[in-house]
């Protein structure tokens, strides 16, 4: 029996905040890169808030985080400001997905979606893209990887790190504008050039989540598979946007153990586990409310799509 499926109710940390996850996008049979397509706009960042000091928080927040922590580094992120679908009952369509993105930055992160006011900051909506429409709401990924011998990999978060600590997560971070040359809004230029950097941007969707998992796992990229889209999922808490993903590594349990002990980015937790669909199951309700809800989506996922 692997370590993962001894998970106890005292090495579990509840989470204490209903509803945990909404599912804002369901790509139960995978996107590959080519249907799925990105359009980067100023319209998709965050609108400021009509209260002056609701704003006035943000940066208020954030002076109060870097005399506590002088390393905190505000970095650019992309911000999820919404989506569009097209037939998602046809897989080979080129385009299925147009994921809309602005730019956000980490302070303002930390002042809207992490504030203790987060919610003051939401519009009555339906329409999620209003409702969020004053948060930062950066888009993180997330991957749900499966071993040779039919396991999932999930990591346990480290004490030291600022969200969830100790608790138990897909490996995952954030897709990087640096890595495709953006560092703000490029308000001139032709068609074909904003054509060229949304390409690029909806390329780093998927070339991200490879890197995070080899940076916290320790496996090569080269045993990882070609990763599809599956969806996103929004925590119920201050309504974080996670796109999820799902991959195969072709090795087993054993050699990925070792190979973790090695990872780049070993440091951000504590612990690998690699569970059982029913483990995994159990594990999910001691998630962060968006990794909950990747969960969901791989849960919805047929398994002739899985066994591919």
């Amino acid at each position: 029996m692997e370590k993962s499926e001894q998970v106890s109710d005292a090495e579990a940390i509840s989470n204490p905040y209903p509803p945990p996850y909404k599912l804002l996008l369901k790509c139960p049979f995978g996107l590959s890169p080519s249907q799925v397509s990105v359009d980067i706009s100023s319209t998709h960042d965050r609108v400021p808030h009509p209260d002056l000091n609701l704003e006035k928080s943000i940066l208020e927040i954030w002076d109060q985080r870097l005399q506590q922590n002088p390393s905190l580094f505000n970095g650019t992120k992309f911000r999820y400001g919404g989506h569009a679908v097209q037939d998602m009952d046809d897989p080979n369509q080129d385009t299925v997905v147009c994921l809309n993105l602005g730019l956000t930055d980490y302070r303002t992160f930390v002042g809207t979606n992490l504030s203790a006011s987060w919610e003051k900051f939401l519009v009555p909506s339906e329409d999620d893209s209003k409702r969020c429409q004053h948060t930062s709401s950066p888009l993180g990924n997330g991957a749900v990887v499966e071993t040779a011998d039919k396991k999932i990999l999930v990591l346990q978060r480290s004490h030291n790190v600022g969200e969830f600590p100790g608790y138990f997560v897909f490996p995952g971070g954030h897709p990087e504008p640096g890595e495709v040359g953006i560092s703000a809004h490029q308000h001139e230029g032709s068609m074909s050039e904003s054509a060229l950097i949304n390409r690029k941007v909806s390329q780093e969707m998927f070339d991200s989540i490879i890197r995070e998992v080899v940076e916290e796992i320790g496996v090569p990229a080269s045993s990882l598979s070609n990763a599809v889209f599956i969806g996103i999922s929004q925590r119920g808490l201050n309504v974080r946007p996670t796109a999820f993903f799902h991959m195969k590594c072709n090795l087993e349990s054993k050699e990925i153990h070792q190979l973790y002990s090695s990872a780049q980015d070993g440091y951000e937790s504590t612990q690998l586990y690699t569970v059982s669909r029913s483990g995994l199951e159990k594990m999910a309700t001691k998630m962060p409310g968006c990794h909950w809800g990747g969960f969901a989506l791989y849960d919805l996922m047929p398994k002739t799509v899985k066994d591919i």
